[in-house]
């Protein structure tokens, strides 16, 4: 059984993942509690579910980016429990678990993220030929910017994309293709995370929270 944790987001979800049957999720809006909140609902999930915490044979976590107080406590966590159990851990960008979902289509996949102060955090994946790739890194970019870059017709996924949808059809016309309905982080997440789980953990001691930018509280270098 693996848990996968997904706190990039003001909406948090974990999951728990068996070697077969159905993977059990939970998402809820955390806002900005996830240090509060997530361990007493990973502690309900496998109460849920029946298994104590020792059944866990390793943990996948989205490292971001996403905002700094969550991811931070995700990759916290996910370190945490890593050591204390003694199980390998993995971490996953949250824009390729977003992006994952809709490997199938066969087109450039852009996974967007808020990052705030008018820009956005983006990354651009495709499958092809069955190999799932990166094809632009995790970046801060302005909306018009990102729209430039297009070239041909792109699947726009993530949870801010019904607030830009206008405008990126406005700016691409049918080279834009909006995905509907919320992502499925923590399923997308969970079967990336398999998989690499699967070649090599990360190091627990190495793994770190993708972040684009400092945060805001951030005190300047040099004065």
């Amino acid at each position: 059984m693996l848990l996968a944790i997904d706190t990039s987001t003001d909406n948090a979800a974990i999951a728990l993942v068996p070697d077969d049957g159905a993977l059990i999720e939970i998402t809820w809006r955390c806002e900005r509690n996830h240090t509060v909140e997530l361990l007493p609902h990973v502690s309900a999930l496998l109460a849920e579910s029946g298994i104590g915490a020792k059944s866990l044979r390793g943990i996948i976590v989205a490292i971001g980016p996403g905002g700094f107080n969550g991811t931070r406590a995700g990759v916290a966590t996910a370190k945490g429990l890593a050591f204390s159990l003694g199980i390998p851990v993995v971490g996953i960008s949250s824009l390729e678990a977003v992006a994952y979902e809709h490997a199938a289509a066969g087109l450039p996949v852009c996974a967007v993220f808020d990052a705030g102060r008018g820009e956005l955090a983006a990354a651009l994946f495709r499958q092809s030929c069955g190999v799932w790739s990166q094809l632009v890194p995790e970046h801060i970019t302005a909306l018009e910017e990102l729209a430039a870059s297009i070239k041909e017709k792109t699947v726009f996924c993530g949870e801010y994309i019904p607030a830009i949808a206008g405008e990126l059809k406005q700016r691409l016309g049918e080279m834009a293709v909006i995905a509907a309905g919320e992502p499925a982080r923590a399923r997308m997440l969970a079967e990336l995370g398999r998989a690499r789980l699967a070649s090599g953990a990360d190091s627990a001691a190495a793994l770190q929270p993708l972040y684009l930018r400092r945060p805001s509280i951030s005190q300047p270098k040099h004065r």
